[in-house]
């Protein structure tokens, strides 16, 4: 994508609401907020906007997207859904919780979007904004986070435009994500998989589910062929390196901290953001992303990161903190 375009960044009011649904039909491209973080919404069915908004997110095109519907009965359109997932899907959609299953046949969903496989990944937002585009444009939308592939995600419209200003047609906004993390995302291909954790903490889907929920298999990570988004090994990351599970602070890092109790060497950290002085992990989870990014323009060559509890939203929030440490594909 070379072309630069207008982005048109509006309130998310009815009738920009309706502008966007026109313009999702039309092969446009547009962010809107989901209760996680902002999507880049595009039709699922039109297989040219897929292939547009790969080209505006840099994304790989065989990492496979999320089809966003209204409900479930529009779900069990594009998806097949057993027993477990029909369970998981009363219990928390709307929600951050994405399943993988198998594609149904005649599925609309454009293959660029599955990645050639024949599964889908299907989720239905908790968000009005949301909500409203899905019922105004009656088609499923896919809608990745609203960011350069790779980068830190979206948790706000100003977030949107600073990675894809002029790359895309609109952008909606609809205030501050809640959640602040992607959604959840669980395989039902044979028993149900906890394929990424997300903005749904393993806890509550176990309950739910009435059994322990078993982790990705061997070769379901392989980052060459993902078989859910998110799952590339890189990701989320930005320019400057992250050291984890710091408990000193070298001179010139810049810190992002967790908790009321700091590691020693802070008084010489070049910027110091905390997640949640208090450590509440869903505050933590809010504003991981944004706080990522405002660390990243401290120019600084690495970011210092507290340990964080890995559970509840701390396993999905230390998720995201390794992918963004990890090596940088050559």
């Amino acid at each position: 994508m070379t072309d630069t375009i207008h982005t048109r960044l509006v309130d998310a009011e009815f009738i920009a609401i309706a502008d966007a649904a026109l313009c999702l039909a039309d092969g446009g491209l547009v962010a809107f907020p989901t209760e996680t973080v902002y999507g880049l919404g595009a039709d699922a069915t039109n297989g040219a906007a897929v292939a547009r908004l790969y080209a505006a997110k840099g994304r790989p095109s065989f990492n496979p997207l999320i089809a966003h519907v209204f409900d479930l009965a529009a779900a069990k359109k594009l998806a097949v859904f057993d027993e477990a997932a029909e369970k998981l899907a009363t219990a928390f959609w709307p929600g951050p919780l994405t399943l993988v299953l198998k594609r149904r046949a005649g599925c609309p969903v454009a293959e660029l979007a599955t990645a050639g496989l024949d599964s889908i990944a299907v989720r239905v937002p908790q968000h009005p904004v949301a909500l409203a585009i899905l019922s105004r444009l009656g088609r499923p939308i896919v809608a990745p986070s609203a960011n350069r592939s790779g980068h830190v995600s979206p948790t706000t419209a100003r977030h949107v435009m600073d990675d894809l200003g002029g790359r895309i047609d609109f952008v909606l906004d609809g205030g501050p994500a809640q959640v602040g993390v992607e959604s959840t995302i669980v395989g039902c291909l044979d028993r149900p998989v906890l394929l990424r954790p997300g903005g749904l903490p393993r806890e509550q889907i176990e309950a739910a589910f009435g059994g322990p929920l078993d982790d990705a298999p061997v070769g379901a990570l392989d980052p060459e062929t993902p078989i859910a988004p998110g799952m590339l090994e890189s990701h989320y990351a930005p320019r400057a390196q992250l050291r984890l599970a710091v408990d000193r602070v070298n001179p010139g890092e810049a810190l992002l901290a967790f908790g009321i109790e700091l590691p020693a060497g802070t008084q010489d950290a070049a910027m110091v953001l905390n997640l949640s002085p208090n450590g509440d992990l869903v505050e933590a989870a809010t504003n991981l992303f944004s706080d990522l990014r405002t660390l990243d323009q401290a120019d600084v060559a690495t970011i210092a990161v507290m340990p964080v509890p890995n559970e509840g939203l701390g396993e999905a929030i230390n998720d995201r903190l390794a992918r963004a440490a990890a090596p940088r594909a050559k």
